[in-house]
């Protein structure tokens, strides 16, 4: 069973999955429903050989300790190297270098380790996550570890932290992108490519189930949202995949091979994400 590390090392596309577990406040029989989905859908994801992120509390709002649950319920027979936790440094570090003892315990092959929002929620427990991604490489030096790139800030900047020999990860994760903001993806790629910058990332493609203008607004918050070209978008009849396709074939226009899908529903992961892959592959003619 390939890793991610491998998988994106290779001649191969990576098309993986991110999902959010469910937030510690749902009520009891809520939270457990959810938490059912959530189970279905990483199992599904990866008995089809689908990468599957499993986020942390990256905005500020409590989640159940995912690891824990995954053991619990998804079980050690689950193919563990195709499931990438994410940990964030919003937890007290002591918890943060106990997860990445028990991450590579069970047998998790990969973590990706970010700081979290600085502005919501609880305080970092280190400045920065490079900082704890050092620390947690010295404890377990055999996990694979993963950081963040933000391909809308200055492209130059962003490019040095992957350069840089104290970014202490194996790949990195981008921040969401959007087919209507191309022009920093451009900006990013040239700088990479100029410095000659080999270190393997996955793009985040966000799945916008619909324009709806407060959800739009709610997720502007987090991450930069088109909101009019969306709008503009499913008024014109495009679908929900037809939306997320797009970015995907954009993406691969300029040689992007991996990515990683946001925002799916986990009752209905894998048909969702089989459903915007036919498109990418042509398999549904584009509106």
């Amino acid at each position: 069973m390939r890793t991610l590390i491998e998988a994106l090392r290779s001649d191969s596309s990576v098309f993986a999955a991110e999902l959010r577990p469910p937030r510690a406040e749902l009520a009891s029989g809520e939270g457990i429903d959810a938490w059912i989905d959530t189970y279905h859908a990483v199992r599904r994801l990866t008995r089809d050989e689908t990468f599957v992120c499993l986020t942390d509390s990256a905005v500020g709002a409590d989640e159940e300790d995912n690891l824990r649950h995954l053991m619990i319920n998804v079980g050690a027979d689950a193919p563990l190297p195709r499931i990438v936790p994410f940990l964030t440094c919003k937890h007290p570090l002591p918890f943060c270098l106990g997860y990445a003892d028990r991450a590579r315990q069970h047998g998790f092959r990969s973590l990706v380790v970010l700081g979290g929002d600085r502005h919501i929620g609880t305080p970092r427990c280190v400045e920065h996550a490079w900082q704890l991604r050092k620390l947690i490489r010295e404890r377990e030096p055999d996990l694979v570890l993963g950081g963040w790139a933000n391909p809308a800030g200055d492209a130059e900047r962003q490019v040095a932290y992957l350069a840089d020999s104290t970014f202490y990860a194996d790949f990195f994760l981008t921040q969401i992108v959007s087919h209507h903001h191309l022009a920093p993806i451009d900006r990013f790629l040239d700088e990479r490519a100029r410095r000659g910058v080999d270190v393997p990332g996955l793009f985040g493609v966000f799945f916008y189930r619909s324009a709806n203008p407060r959800t739009l607004e709610a997720l502007a918050n987090f991450l930069p949202v088109p909101q009019e070209a969306l709008a503009r978008e499913f008024a014109e009849g495009a679908t929900a995949e037809d939306v997320c396709a797009r970015t995907i074939r954009a993406l691969r226009d300029r040689g992007v091979r991996h990515v990683y899908i946001s925002n799916l529903p986990n009752g209905s992961a894998h048909r969702t994400l089989a459903a915007i892959r036919d498109r990418v592959e042509g398999q549904v003619p584009q509106p």
